[in-house]
């Protein structure tokens, strides 16, 4: 530690400077572990490009290492590979010039198997083609990462930095940045810019989707209708924004996953807390503030294109409204309320998308469907020229490998022939539901919002779409029916539709499970067979015993609005159920949902028993196509 605290303070000395930088010392920082960048920052007035072309004048380049798999008791020849500057000699011989594909990086939230489903079947469809292949992760628990997947299997970062390193010294026939999420994505245009051949959608058509104004620009050209929105300039300007179109608006930063830092402001003190937010997360891209659109329905959209032209996609249909982060979404395969001419409208809105930026690869759209009188609106709301974590899902669903067709497109070999998969009639429905880790998670607001926060999904087959929601519900951790005779606990707030709230609580109130609120404005929008509980929940043991007194056996809290503190009523409500075990639906469309899938069960003879009545619900199989589910089925 001395010693890397040496070197740190060498380098940042006010006299040192990369043009009196020697050989030794660069060498030193190097097998000390210090980056181009992070060296960059320590000497003044340079950049990682220049520290990277002196290090390479001085011939300094990382070393390729084999990962002994076998502890030094037996020669351990794989393809399990890592760079070092702490050695003298490569353990292996370059020339296959494999391509290269960038995988996903650590799991987290919004960025996880899925990603790594997305690699896998890259780096597959390429071996099929006869293509030499590497692959570049630092995750062990990928199967990306297991060197039996590929030809070339690198251990190390995924920084511009090392990829330039390995691209160099494989002599890479190409880089593949589409699989593996926004990381990837993130380094595509500075490897683009230094002359690595990034293979598929050119990194300047990924740069100006993620720019909102080049992008809104291209969508004006081509005639797509999108929301109204500005770069943000100042506060005031943002605020000037808000009034003219309107609040709620929502506030975005550039350039992220899984929606960090975006959120919705109802008012100017609440936009002025999130462009703070915002501006801290991505301080080097504008902040973009758009207006948001209440009760309108989103639409997930999974393509593939090859050199501008589409070749197979997929409509999901969230059964949430547009604001919740379609990683948190409940997806409905094919879409239950989509008529023909707007899938077609949908298609062709992918169609020009595609041409625009000349997409060669994956690419995911979310789209906003309002409906105004008799007239439907589409506003394209955001597009990654990248594979999203849907498209394992529409994969399975469709029979039809997404990510396969795009590694295709990608390097212009055996593309698929264009197809309209949403055509026709299905003879089923799947529905991919968010799994959350709340529990593992303290304090933390069981809120469904525009950053995302599972952690896991499930998806189930269904002859319906209530059916299949209702199975997949069940079929995730800890989501339970209420047992009969106990309480249904309600909450909601000023945005909440009341017609919903009605129809939730008269669904369970006509099976006869006692209906509570916990304030007056509630019971009288609910109904007046609900009786009114406080619950007092700062203390615990009172709390505990107050939920044991008044049977409170399911939780359905409907408020739409985020809290600004953990004194909120909803808040609470909603971390008690996830405290005490208690099942919890916190979204209205998703309330409604469940009681109309509730509603649709046929009452048979099974051993679940939900109200009064016994309920015929099929065990949930394993399948991984549509087609076993059609066999299970026996439909033809």
């Amino acid at each position: 530690l001395e010693n890397i605290c040496e070197v740190h303070r060498a380098l940042r000395d006010p006299h040192q400077s990369l043009q009196n930088l020697t050989r030794a010392q660069m060498e030193t920082a190097k097998r000390l572990g210090f980056s181009d960048a992070h060296i960059a920052n320590l000497l003044t007035a340079t950049s990682e490009d220049s520290v990277r072309s002196a290090r390479t004048a001085f011939g300094l380049r990382p070393f390729v290492k084999r990962i002994d798999t076998l502890a030094g008791e037996f020669p351990a020849p794989t393809n399990y590979l890592y760079t070092t500057y702490n050695a003298a000699t490569d353990d292996v011989t370059f020339g296959e010039r494999g391509t290269m594909v960038l995988g996903s990086g650590v799991y987290r939230i919004g960025s996880s198997v899925e990603f790594d489903w997305c690699g896998v079947s890259a780096i597959r469809a390429l071996r099929q083609l006869g293509h030499k292949t590497i692959m570049v992760n630092y995750n062990p628990e990928t199967v990306s990462t297991d060197f039996d997947e590929c030809d070339r299997l690198y251990f190390d970062e995924l920084s511009y930095e090392r990829v330039r390193d390995i691209y160099e010294l494989e002599q890479s026939s190409g880089v593949i940045v589409s699989v593996g999420g926004q990381l990837p994505q993130n380094i595509a245009l500075r490897l683009h810019q230094n002359e690595v051949n990034v293979l598929g959608t050119s990194p300047e058509m990924i740069d100006a989707a993620e720019d909102r104004h080049r992008f809104s620009q291209i969508l004006d050209r081509i005639g797509v209708d999108q929301p109204a929105w500005k770069e943000l300039v100042s506060v005031e300007d943002a605020e000037a924004f808000a009034d003219s179109v309107g609040y709620p608006v929502l506030v975005r930063p550039s350039y992220v996953l899984s929606g960090a830092a975006m959120n919705v402001a109802h008012d100017a003190s609440a936009l002025r807390e999130h462009l703070g937010l915002a501006a801290a997360v991505s301080p080097e891209h504008p902040v973009v503030v758009t207006k948001f659109i209440r009760g309108a329905r989103e639409l997930d959209i999974d393509a593939v294109a090859h050199e501008g032209s589409l070749v197979v996609h997929a409509v999901c249909e969230h059964v949430e409204d547009a604001g919740v982060h379609s990683g948190d979404a409940s997806l409905i395969l094919p879409p239950a309320n989509l008529p023909a001419d707007v899938m077609e409208r949908v298609r062709e809105i992918g169609a020009k998308v595609a041409k625009a930026f000349e997409i060669s690869g994956p690419f995911n759209m979310q789209i906003i469907m309002q409906t105004v009188g008799e007239e439907v609106l589409l506003k394209v709301i955001e597009c990654n020229l990248r594979a999203s974590r849907s498209f394992p899902f529409v994969s399975k669903v469709t029979d039809t490998n997404f990510v396969d067709a795009a590694t295709r497109a990608i390097v212009g070999a055996a593309v698929p022939k264009p197809q309209d998969l949403m055509k026709g009639k299905w003879p089923f429905t799947a529905i991919k539901v968010p799994q959350f880790s709340w529990t593992r998670l303290a304090g933390a607001d069981p809120f469904l919002g525009v950053e995302m926060s599972s952690t896991g999904e499930v998806a189930c087959f269904g002859k319906t779409p209530e059916e299949a929601y209702l199975i997949s519900l069940l079929s995730t951790n800890a989501f339970r029916l209420p047992a009969p005779g106990k309480s249904i606990y309600i909450g909601l707030d000023d945005l909440t539709d009341a017609r919903i709230a009605q129809k939730v609580a008269h669904h369970f109130s006509s099976l006869g499970y006692p209906i509570l609120t916990d304030c007056e404005a509630t019971r009288l929008i609910v109904g007046n067979d609900a009786r009114v509980v406080k619950l007092d929940y700062t203390n615990r043991h009172a709390l505990r015993d107050a939920v044991f007194d008044n049977n409170i056996d399911f939780v359905v809290n409907l408020a739409k609005r985020r809290p600004d503190g953990k004194l909120d009523a909803n808040y609470c409500m909603r971390r008690m159920a996830v405290d005490f075990a208690i099942p919890l639906v916190n979204d209205q469309r998703c309330a409604e949902m469940l009681v109309d899938a509730l509603d649709a069960l046929p009452k048979g003879t099974s051993t679940a028993v939900y109200g009064s009545q016994p309920l015929n619900i099929e065990t949930p199989v394993a399948v991984k196509t549509w087609r076993e589910y059609l066999e299970m089925r026996n439909v033809d």
